[in-house]
């Protein structure tokens, strides 16, 4: 499951020392293949005590964790949208993550310069939003008039996407972002808007740095306004178990389990997965040659204490190709 979290932010509020402090956190690659992409590409394992409590009941000889990916971006600037800095790397960078964890400078401190001259949480939050808006607009603004033509000879999907660009157009010349008018669009309007995969759209985690100061009562201020949100102090390493389960619901993704002397491990998976989807996180041939699933709740195969007793009091059951894989499921597929 290749899903990832990009972190962004304006130069000098901890992106780097957060993806530093974060990728200690990383799988090792024994456990799974790809530990390190690149260098600003880390495959993080999320905390889960169930993989733990699995691995202990089956006596595996192995246990490796669900994950979940973080891109470190370069840094945003103020005109990024027209390309100053590094803004067109930053934007391609941010289109191909799925989601956003925008990191946001909370600390002072007089030996780290702050881009714009003072620390103010929520300025920064609207810098860097706009520049995602501005980069949106210009997007919609291009497909729209490449439209014309399609839309003069009068073809259905081309007015359905007129149409549902031309709503996100105006929100986004509101300085709104694009994802607060998506559920409002119609549903033959949507699939065109998702289709182009704007800045906006993507779900965003904003990343409060505190960087060894303690909450205060401006920050609590600041966590009753930006939602979602998380603190963290990357220097001490406090916060990152509740950044890496946060990323990982933002992306909506959840995670079954196999178990077995071998190994118990965490698969990683999208949220309303049907079973033949949930096994190709396996193997792609798990699709298309399921048969059967047998499905347990990961604290009732603990509680019934092995699996000929889960089966003898009913607790184990077979599915089939239209069940919905739920988070903390036990699953030994049947191909």
């Amino acid at each position: 499951m290749s899903l990832s979290i990009g972190i962004v932010g304006l130069p000098n509020v901890g992106k780097s020392t957060l993806f530093n402090a974060l990728t200690k956190k990383g799988v090792p690659a024994e456990n799974y293949p790809f530990c390190t992409i690149d260098p600003s590409v880390g495959i993080i394992a999320v905390p889960d005590e169930r993989l733990d409590k699995l691995a202990t009941f089956s006596a595996s000889r192995k246990r490796i964790p669900a994950v979940v990916e973080f891109v470190d971006i370069a840094g945003l600037v103020r005109g990024a949208s027209k390309g100053e800095g590094k803004g067109n790397q930053f934007l391609t960078a941010i289109r191909e993550c799925d989601a956003i964890a925008e990191v946001v400078r909370i600390f002072e401190d007089s030996e780290i310069l702050h881009v714009e001259g003072k620390v103010d949480p929520l300025s920064d939050i609207e810098t860097i939003n706009l520049e995602l808006i501005l980069a949106d607009l210009q997007t919609v603004t291009k497909r729209l008039g490449s439209l014309e033509k399609d839309v003069k000879r009068g073809e259905k999907g081309a007015l359905l996407e007129k149409s549902g660009l031309e709503k996100v157009q105006k929100i986004l010349e509101e300085e709104k972002m694009a994802s607060s008018i998506f559920e409002n669009l119609d549903e033959k309007e949507k699939p065109f808007v998702k289709n182009m995969q704007l800045l906006t759209m993507k779900p965003v985690l904003y990343v409060l740095n505190t960087s060894e100061i303690s909450p205060s009562t401006s920050l609590r201020a600041i966590t009753d306004r930006i939602k979602p949100s998380v603190i963290v102090d990357p220097i001490f390493e406090k916060g990152l178990n509740d950044l890496i389960k946060k990323a990982y619901e933002t992306l909506d993704l959840i995670t079954y389990f196999t178990t077995g002397e071998d190994e118990t491990r965490g698969w990683t998976i999208k949220r309303n997965s049907t079973a033949p989807e949930a096994g190709t996180a396996i193997h792609t041939d798990f699709r298309d040659k399921f048969i059967r699933a047998e499905v347990i709740e990961w604290d009732k195969l603990l509680s019934a204490g092995s699996y000929a007793s889960a089966r003898e009091k009913g607790l184990l059951r077979t599915e089939g190709k239209e069940y919905i894989v739920q988070d903390g499921d036990v699953v030994e597929f049947k191909i």
